[in-house]
């Protein structure tokens, strides 16, 4: 399980993993900008910190998928 994280971090890092990488970062940062602004809109209402965390990470993580649907991989 490590040998293969290890060969995909590897072959992201020397650009080899994906074939369009703007998709990739072009998708990830507007799911990190939901998450963020999400955060933010929450942590407003002067609620215990723990539930806008909660609650951002888990929408974030809902909405990555649907993002990266279209991901092509080399």
């Amino acid at each position: 399980m490590f040998k293969i994280g290890f060969f995909s971090a590897k072959l992201l890092v020397q650009g080899k993993l994906l074939r369009d990488p703007m998709y990739f970062t072009q998708q990830t940062i507007i799911g990190v900008a939901i998450g963020l602004l999400l955060l933010l809109f929450l942590a407003g209402f002067k609620l215990p910190l723990w539930l806008p965390v909660a609650v951002s990470s888990l929408v974030t993580g809902a909405v990555m998928p649907f993002l990266l649907k279209d991901l092509k991989m080399r």
